[in-house]
């Protein structure tokens, strides 16, 4: 892994430092273990209050130039940014895997996801267009315009410690504004390597220092952040305790945020399914990422007709799981972030019987050669009803819960009976029954799916969902909007001065 980190830049990081501008701070020190293998990755310095100043008022001086930049300059800084990282995509995504657990399938994919919204920016940067508006006034124009926002403060979680950065990073940019990103202190190499990288552009680039900046350290740095007026915008990707924690503090001070939080995630199973699809979907859906994902499917909503058939084909399907080391793409899922994961997922299996679920596929912490780390388990299926408490939380473990209904209206109510509101997916041949799961009395989450399961989001769509969730939108769409503030302009380029409304104020 030491060579790994070389090649992305990073030098002496077991020594608390690391190449590049606003990469480290002068606090206590982060020992980021890998739930891999256990081992120490490397060691990182976290940021005091004093490096917190720092940053801020740095990145204050460069939001003055980087707003001015033209917005198409802009995105061919961040076009140069996806480039490093396309040379950089196989050691990263390594990274990514060995720090977070993903499979190095899935690390790939994370750093194609930051790639692929440093495009969709480039292209943005051409398209910030506002309105034109007819006046009811002769001889004025009015129009709406974007105007960037200032800093933009990032809080991201463990669970994809590049891609969400990225996200908001790639858009903030090309908006105008700045970036100061607090990651999650269980991932913290993952965002030197981020940072290091940014900074090989804005070096190259002769870029003022403070348009991307790193504070690594615990929730104090996050406090900071969301209590700080300096920050105009706060995007926060976590739980929904964090997020809301966070949206009192920032609506305290009338600032504005983005809450991507948890998922409670259902596919609704029909007898109209294709089978084989459905399988596919489900398991990849519940096991992939070993279910830390925030659109990991948690639920399975199925025909009372097909409920057995669904469910001896999981069944038999989690009996052919092959667990074990990420960076082997011979296994299918690796291990939970840490002990502590471990520990919550031990909890919910120990409930699930006692508030009336039965098990199909037992669980279980794996031991041994190869599970020497303590973090990995085993992927699990129990028999529940919607309204166990168990249920109404998200565990992010591989969990999976069957539920049986009888009429789609039925399954509906169970799919939106969940305080979380994230992603959904119907699986159904029947035009009817897609067309009614995606109507006004359909499916309440942000992001509903026909015959695909709930996670692997594309860029090109808005990201983000309701209730719980926190109502925030990230990556494609209109998202860009949340990043800039909107202005209404009125011009008079006549000789008069007619009032709205037709008042008259004569002198």
């Amino acid at each position: 892994m030491q060579a790994i980190l070389k090649s992305l830049g990073i030098q002496d990081i077991n020594n608390g430092c690391a190449t590049g501008n606003n990469t480290f701070g002068s606090g206590a020190i982060i020992e980021s273990y890998s739930p891999v293998d256990g081992k120490l990755i490397a060691k990182v310095k976290t940021a005091t209050q004093d490096d917190y100043n720092k940053i801020i008022a740095t990145a204050k001086t460069a939001f003055t130039q980087w707003r001015l930049m033209p917005a198409p300059k802009r995105g061919e800084i961040v076009r140069q940014f996806g480039n490093k990282l396309r040379e950089k995509k196989a050691e990263l995504g390594k990274l990514v895997s060995y720090e977070m657990g993903k499979s190095y399938q899935e690390g790939l994919g994370e750093v194609q996801e930051m790639i692929d919204i440093c495009d969709l920016a480039v292209g943005l940067s051409r398209q910030l267009f506002g309105l034109q508006i007819q006046s009811e006034r002769p001889s004025h124009r009015m129009m709406e315009q974007y105007h960037p926002l200032g800093i933009v403060g990032i809080i991201s979680a463990f669970n994809f410690p590049v891609a969400v950065w990225s996200w908001n990073a790639a858009l903030a940019m090309v908006c105008g504004d700045v970036c100061v990103w607090k990651p999650s202190e269980k991932t913290p190499v993952c965002s030197v390597a981020c940072q290091t990288i940014w900074n090989e552009v804005a070096k190259e680039n002769n870029l003022p220092e403070g348009i991307c900046s790193l504070l690594n350290g615990d929730y104090k740095i996050g406090e900071l952040l969301t209590e700080d007026t300096n920050v105009p915008l706060i995007s926060a990707t976590g739980s929904t305790r964090m997020g809301k924690i966070v949206a009192a503090k920032v609506a305290q001070r009338l600032g504005k945020s983005i809450l991507e939080l948890g998922g409670n995630n259902a596919i609704i199973i029909t007898e109209n399914a294709d089978l084989n699809m459905t399988i596919v979907g489900a398991v990849f859906g519940a096991v992939g990422t070993a279910g830390q994902r925030c659109t990991s499917t948690r639920r399975l909503i199925i025909h009372e007709n097909i409920y057995d058939k669904v469910k001896d084909a999981l069944v038999k399907a989690y009996g052919q799981l092959k667990i074990g080391n990420p960076l082997d793409e011979k296994n299918h899922v690796g291990p939970l972030i840490d002990k502590a994961a471990v520990k919550l997922y031990q909890e919910a299996l120990q409930r699930i019987p006692t508030e009336g679920g039965k098990m199909l596929v037992q669980g279980g912490v794996l031991e041994g050669a190869g599970y020497e780390s303590g973090c990995y388990v085993k992927p699990a299926i129990a028999e529940v009803q919607n309204h166990f408490d168990i249920v109404q939380h998200e565990t992010f473990a591989p969990i999976l819960y069957l539920i049986k209904y009888k009429t789609l209206e039925e399954a509906i109510a169970l799919q939106n009976g969940v305080p979380q509101g994230l992603s959904s997916s119907i699986m159904t041949q029947n035009l009817r029954e897609a067309e009614l799961f995606l109507s006004a009395s359909g499916s309440d989450c942000g992001i509903a799916n026909v015959n695909i399961g709930t996670s692997g989001a594309e860029i090109g769509g808005a990201f983000g969902g309701e209730k719980e969730t926190g109502g925030g939108r990230e990556s494609g769409s209109d998202a860009w909007k949340a990043y800039m503030r909107r202005q209404t302009n009125t011009v008079n380029y006549g000789n008069t001065l007619p009032l709205a409304q037709g008042i008259k104020f004569d002198l």
